[in-house]
């Protein structure tokens, strides 16, 4: 890392850690990476040959990013700004393709502090996501919890015979938990991760039981069984906002940031004055040097105009200046959602400006 020349080199190692430089790198930023780059090869009094793919350490102008959640990769796509002078694509466009374990360069002509401060908490939180389990006898859900959302693997409905029929209601949620066991073990396999089973009545005791007699492997890592009142990725919403899952997501940013969100809105519904909201009234209070948290909605930041964007980074600088800390709220969860419905942009003030 060298600050004074606007250069930091890392080494994603998590899903966790591509969705950070997912809201770190923007346009106009250089990557530098090791890549492969398709080159003609050219005979004297011949035609050009079939291009052939070369390895090769590119710079680029940074002009997009892509993040493939399928493909576990960020592409960032650019114009050439450094490349070896034999190959002759400076000046052409390039994908760089960023995964798991694979270094690169990111040069900016200023890092904010709460960029620097994103890469050095990411670099701390070693911490395993929380796989969570959401069910009831009418539909179930598996999803990870990882510090940029709900990454939902299995949600399913299903119908069990009603009460009067006990034999076939024995069975048949015998198989219930069975398709659930599956669904879990596959998302528990990769990563052996904590696992929390949340629901509303008793079919989450149940099938904790369940778990724990058929695959004590699966039910060792079971550290809590909670109630809500719904099931379903529902279910797992309502347990971030009620600080449900708080202990086991201590180590995980979603539950800050949902905390965090939660209580603006708290603040907002009550009419209280040390709260605002809208890029106009932050800018207001940062002028008066008011502002003592901002929250920014991921897509506000990245996914606006060069103008919007230059904007929004003098306001951040601002109110870095003046001591205040910013958070970056992912959108990727319902948190997030309900910020970018305010406008993307709220600050907790430090006193009411009337």
């Amino acid at each position: 890392m060298n600050l004074k020349k606007g250069v930091v080199k890392v080494l994603p190692e998590s899903l966790d850690d591509l969705w950070h430089l997912y809201n770190i790198i923007l346009e106009k930023d250089e990557v530098y990476a090791q890549t492969t780059r398709e080159v003609k090869v050219e005979e004297l009094y011949a035609r050009p040959k079939r291009g052939k793919r070369v390895s090769v350490f590119l710079g680029i102008k940074v002009a997009k990013v892509v993040w493939d959640r399928l493909l576990n990769r960020l592409r960032v796509h650019g114009i050439v700004c450094e490349a070896p002078e034999e190959i002759g694509v400076k000046g052409a466009h390039h994908t760089i393709n960023v995964t798991l374990d694979k270094p690169i360069t990111i040069v900016k002509s200023e890092w904010l502090r709460h960029q620097i401060d994103r890469l050095e908490r990411a670099s701390k939180a070693k911490a395993a996501p929380i796989i969570v389990v959401s069910m009831d006898d009418e539909e179930y859900c598996v999803a990870v919890l990882r510090q940029y959302g709900i990454d939902v693997k299995v949600e399913e409905r299903t119908r069990l015979p009603g009460k009067l029929e006990a034999e076939k209601r024995e069975e048949a949620t015998l198989q219930f938990f069975k398709k659930v066991l599956n669904s879990l073990r596959e998302a528990w396999a990769d990563t052996r991760s904590s696992i929390v089973i949340i629901g509303p009545g008793f079919m989450k005791n149940e099938f904790f039981k369940y778990v724990s007699t058929v695959a004590s492997d699966v039910g060792r890592s079971v550290v809590d069984v909670k109630g809500v009142n719904s099931a379903g990725v529902a279910g797992i919403h309502e347990a971030l906002r009620s600080g449900v899952l708080t202990k086991a997501l201590r180590h995980v940013r979603i539950a800050e940031e949902t905390k965090v969100v939660e209580e603006a809105l708290e603040r907002l519904g009550k009419g209280r004055t040390d709260i605002t909201y809208g890029f106009t009234e932050v800018e207001r209070a940062s002028m008066f040097g008011a502002v003592k948290k901002l929250l920014l909605a991921d897509v506000t930041l990245r996914e606006t105009s060069n103008e919007k964007r230059a904007a929004l980074e003098k306001l951040m600088k601002e109110i870095e200046e003046k001591g205040g800390e910013i958070i970056v709220i992912s959108t990727e969860h319902e948190a997030g959602a309900k910020l970018r419905a305010l406008g993307g942009v709220a600050a907790f003030l430090r006193f009411s400006l009337g």
